[in-house]
């Protein structure tokens, strides 16, 4: 008997470290999930249960597979948590390639840290980074977190580049009388939907998912990737119960949230209207009105709890002189109001390479608040946490989007304008004094707006050495011996001047020749990505216009031998164009140019022919003037 009992016991082992084995070895994964990933999902079950309007957990069972250093950054658990957002537990269990666990890790092991950088800081970050002495390696995730809120549900993000999927699954159990709104994002799937008593259920499956590519310079990660939206149709948060089936709904709730809070003190009205008395427009008035914010006030960030809708009220942020992008928006929507000017609060998602929200899908998808001025012809547009930004400019950051107007009847979807070259200039001009020894000293004036006044303006308040590193590595500079760098008050553009004296002007010297590169900096130095088999749209940070003019003034006895051949480069979204010419009577060396992008969103379609535009623009900066000297 006794023998029998061990020879069933031994059996049983071996039929558990065999299932070991089959779940562990990548020998058992189909060669389409392994190929070409560094990351394999072996199994995934997440489970979102909403109990009631105001309650829900979130469950995640993840089995990965790590196959190679490329694929590390699965081993950074972190999970965020605030007020609303509770980590019931975690556990992490490391297995080598047998199956065998080798470390266990349960949240006491775990660190938690504080997140945010504002007023309020009631949010968390637990987690810890999964040591792993060598590839592959497998890793099982478990946790639990618990909703005090339902505004917010996660999406089911199915596969990530690099990854591949063997067995995943996502059920959504919720209450039939709340309801539930999905949609497929960049993937075709539907669910099977069940019910059990009072709940239905929707369950997603993908099993046996190849890897995708990552295409550098694509829309933000969360629009880009296969994934599943979810959204419920009525929610709490923090108490405040509301409808979201409908942007104009959704704007009722947020339109509740501000009610009351933009009111000034009667001294501080009084006060704007005689700030803006001689202004001949209500355009001049909120110029005015603007410009006093942006020298007066600045910007904190306040992202959890209620707070992260919720603005402070027009007069906490009066008195304190700071507030986030809701605080400072809806400051100054009641500075307006003091003058008779309606405006309204406005919830965007911010980022260049953001995607505009679905206007088919209401959900919670924004990040930031920024102002409308509605005008008789064009709306008035303010970025109110910048105190750099040009007036009714708003730039990349929030340009071409879905905003969700907050008016006191509810929510109004409108779109952005789109920024353009003329709001993103940069025209530099430079003057060099060569001389025989190939020394110089140079003088250059920026004259700029939009993004690139932003750039230089962050540059100008830099401290000494930081500018001299910001001029060679932000603006393509040669490294200076000494330097100096001012603003200077001239025209609409923000205009700076720089000073140097650089020890070696020409990029090579050969006998009595010097040669020289056409300009003292970088027109473009970046390198676009590959364009092959490119399926994604590609993002500039802005559209832009550069112009630059470079004079060369040459050193007695000097004369020209050879001057770079004129270019002129066009495609349907960029342009190129170069010349240069010699001034006898200034015994000057003319190099100009031109580097224009109309739209800073490229369709994929479209990739090649703008990547060869730019790569030609860099090949042709190695063209040289060639001057001889005595």
């Amino acid at each position: 008997m006794t023998k029998c009992l061990s020879i069933i016991t031994a059996l049983c082992f071996t039929c558990s470290l065999q299932a070991q084995v089959t779940a562990y070895d990548l020998s058992s994964v189909p060669e389409i999930v392994k190929k070409d990933a560094d990351v394999i999902k072996r199994y995934e079950d997440i489970v979102l249960e909403v109990t009631d309007i105001d309650r829900a957990s979130y469950t995640v069972h993840k089995i990965v597979t790590i196959k190679n250093e490329n694929g590390k950054s699965e081993l950074a658990f972190s999970v965020p948590t605030n007020k609303t957002v509770l980590l019931d537990d975690a556990s992490i269990t490391v297995y080598d390639v047998l199956g065998r666990p080798i470390n266990r890790y349960k949240k006491k092991d775990m660190q938690t840290v504080a997140t945010g950088e504002g007023l309020i800081e009631d949010g968390s970050l637990t987690g810890m980074y999964v040591p792993a002495a060598a590839y592959p390696v497998t890793v099982e995730y478990k946790f639990t977190l618990r909703f005090k809120g339902t505004l917010f549900f996660p999406p089911y993000q199915i596969i990530r580049p690099g990854q591949g999927v063997e067995r995943s699954s996502f059920t959504a159990k919720v209450p039939k009388e709340l309801g539930l709104r999905y949609k497929e994002k960049n993937i075709k799937l539907a669910p099977q939907i069940t019910e059990e008593g009072a709940y239905r259920l929707y369950k997603w499956t993908a099993n046996n998912l190849a890897p995708i590519a990552n295409e550098a310079g694509a829309v933000s990660a969360e629009s880009r990737y296969p994934s599943i939206l979810l959204a419920p149709n009525r929610f709490s948060y923090y108490g405040h119960t509301g409808d979201l089936t409908s942007w104009q709904s959704f704007g009722e709730w947020i339109n509740k949230l501000y009610t009351g809070l933009d009111e000034l003190p009667e001294e501080r009205k009084a006060f704007f209207r005689n700030l803006v008395k001689d202004a001949p427009n209500d355009r001049e008035k909120v110029r005015l009105i603007y410009d006093y914010l942006q020298k007066n006030f600045r910007y904190v960030s306040i992202q959890l709890g209620i707070g992260g809708l919720k603005p402070f009220s027009a007069d906490v942020t009066d008195k304190k002189k700071y507030g986030d992008c809701k605080g400072l928006s809806n400051y100054m929507k009641a500075a307006l109001k003091a003058v008779n000017i309606t405006s309204h609060v406005a919830i965007i998602n911010a980022g260049y390479n953001s995607e505009p929200v679905d206007r088919d899908f209401p959900a919670n998808m924004f990040d930031h608040a920024i102002l409308c001025v509605p005008q008789p012809q064009d709306s008035i547009w303010l970025e109110c946490t910048s105190s750099k930004a040009d007036f009714d400019i708003l730039g990349s950051f929030t340009e071409n989007r879905n905003a969700l107007l907050v008016t006191d009847a509810g929510g109004v979807l409108v779109k952005t304008p789109a920024s353009t070259s003329a709001g993103n200039k940069l025209i530099t001009t430079t003057s060099i004094d060569l001389a025989n020894d190939g020394s110089g000293k140079t003088a250059t004036l920026f004259r700029s707006n939009g993004r690139y006044k932003g750039l230089l303006d962050f540059i100008l308040n830099e401290k000494k050495d930081d500018q001299k590193a910001s001029i060679v590595n932000s603006l393509g500079f040669k490294q200076p011996d000494a330097f100096d760098y001012n603003k200077k008050d001239t025209g609409d553009l923000f205009t700076t001047a720089l000073t140097m004296t650089v020890e070696k002007i020409p990029e090579f010297t050969a006998g009595n020749k010097m040669f020289l590169a056409p300009r003292l900096h970088k027109i473009w130095d970046i390198t676009l990505p590959k364009a092959d088999k490119r399926k994604l749209d590609y993002y500039f940070q802005s559209p832009f216009a550069f112009t630059d003019t470079t004079i060369f003034k040459l050193p007695a006895g000097a004369t020209v031998e050879a001057l770079p051949k004129p270019v002129s480069l066009t495609c349907s979204y960029a342009s190129y164009s170069t010349a240069y010419w010699y001034n006898e009577a200034e015994k000057a060396v003319y190099a100009a140019a031109s580097l224009v992008l109309n739209q800073y969103k490229i369709p994929a379609a479209d990739y090649a022919a703008v990547k060869k535009l730019f790569d030609d623009v860099q090949v042709d900066a190695g063209q040289r003037i060639v001057v001889k000297t005595e």
